[in-house]
C-alpha cells in the first residue's frame, strides 16, 4: 500500500503579487488536479486553534445523548441538518462504520444549537474555508486558460452550496469487514478535510488503494466531480474511501464547496472544440445531481457515469 505521507504538500497562493511564486502555484494546481485529484494545503492562514476548537466541537456533538441528536435528524439531502449513521438507508442493505453531522452553512447557516458554542466556532470556521476554496477556484480557472472569476461567476459561488460534514468512525471489532464510508466521488467542486490524526483516508490512484497522512495544521483538499465536467474532463474528480480499525477512534471534518443549487452546471465553452473536443458530460442542475445522488447508491462514479457522453 503506498502513502503520501512524503510527499510535499502544496502551498497555494494563486493570487500572490509575485509574478513566479503565483505562476509556479498555479502549475503546481494544475499539475495536482490532472495527477491526483488531491493536493495537501499548507501556510493557509487558518489558525490553529480554530482548527483545533471545531474539532472539539464535533467531538462533543457526538457525545450528546441520542435523545438530543435525535432532534437533529434528517432524510432529505437538502434538509438544513442532518444527522445519523451511513449514506442512503433507503438504498443500502449494509450500514458503514460511521457516524455523521451534515449542515448546510452557506447560502444560508444553518446549525446544531447543541452543544454550547458550537455554532459560533462552525460559522466562523465555515467563512475561512470559503476564502480559501474561493482562493484556490480562482487559480484553478486561470490553470485551465480562463479568467480568473470564470469558475466564480458562471457558478454563482455568491450563493454556492456549502455543507459541513463531521464523520466519526469509532473502533470496529472486524474492521476488514466494515468500511467507514465505500468509494465514492463527491459532488460539487473542493471538499476540504481536516482530521483528528488517526489514518483511514485512502484515495484510489492507479488503479491502487493509497493512504493519505496530512501533516499537522494543513487541509486536505480533493477536486470533486463538478470540478470534472465543468473542465470538461481535464480534472477528474477523486475517487477515495474511509477505512476504519479495532483500534482508535477517527474523527474527520470536510466542507463541500459547490455551485448554487439552481445553476446547471456544464462543460465550459473555452474547453470544448467541435468534434475533436465535445463536451463530455450532460448539463445539468447542481440540485439535480445531488437528488440523483441521493436516490442512488455510492459507488465509485456512479453518478458521474449517468450524464458522460459517449462518444460514437
Amino acid at each position: 500500500m503506498q502513502s503520501l505521507r512524503t510527499r510535499s504538500p502544496l502551498s497555494i497562493s494563486p493570487n500572490s503579487a509575485d509574478p513566479a511564486q503565483r505562476s509556479k502555484a498555479i502549475h503546481d494546481l494544475s499539475k495536482a488536479c490532472q495527477d491526483w485529484g488531491f493536493f495537501l494545503v499548507i501556510n493557509h492562514g487558518v489558525s490553529e486553534s480554530l482548527m483545533e476548537n471545531i474539532m472539539e466541537g464535533c467531538y462533543e456533538f457526538f457525545n450528546l445523548t441520542d435523545e438530543e441528536k435525535k432532534a437533529y435528524e434528517g432524510s432529505d439531502v437538502l434538509d438544513p441538518i442532518r444527522c445519523g449513521t451511513s449514506f442512503n438507508t433507503a438504498k443500502e442493505t449494509i450500514f458503514f462504520w460511521r457516524d455523521f453531522l451534515k449542515v448546510l452553512v452557506h447560502p444560508d447557516f444553518h446549525f446544531p444549537d447543541k452543544p454550547k458554542g458550537f455554532s459560533e466556532l462552525a460559522l466562523e470556521y465555515v467563512e475561512r474555508i470559503r476564502e480559501i476554496s474561493g482562493e484556490l477556484l480562482r487559480g484553478i480557472s486561470v490553470s485551465l486558460g480562463l479568467e480568473a472569476s470564470y469558475i466564480h461567476d458562471v457558478l454563482n459561488l455568491e450563493s454556492g452550496l456549502q455543507v459541513f460534514v463531521a464523520n466519526l468512525y469509532p473502533p470496529c471489532p472486524q474492521p476488514e469487514l466494515a468500511l467507514g464510508m465505500p468509494p465514492h466521488s463527491d459532488h460539487g467542486l473542493l471538499n476540504i478535510l481536516i482530521e483528528n490524526g488517526v489514518g483511514g483516508l485512502q484515495l484510489l490512484h492507479n488503479a491502487k488503494w493509497v493512504n493519505v497522512r496530512a501533516p499537522p495544521n494543513s487541509f486536505l483538499v480533493n477536486t470533486c466531480d463538478h470540478l470534472e465536467i465543468l473542465s470538461n474532463g481535464r480534472y477528474k474528480s477523486v475517487v477515495h474511501r474511509a477505512v476504519v480499525n479495532n483500534a482508535t477512534t477517527r474523527l474527520s471534518l470536510a466542507v463541500a464547496n459547490g455551485p448554487s443549487l439552481d445553476t446547471i452546471v456544464r462543460p465550459a465553452p473555452g474547453l470544448t472544440d467541435g468534434a475533436n473536443n465535445p463536451p463530455a458530460y450532460t448539463p445539468m442542475k447542481y440540485k439535480e445531481y445531488l437528488q440523483l445522488q441521493q436516490g442512488n447508491k455510492l459507488d465509485q462514479k456512479s453518478v458521474l457515469d449517468r450524464i458522460r457522453l459517449q462518444k460514437e
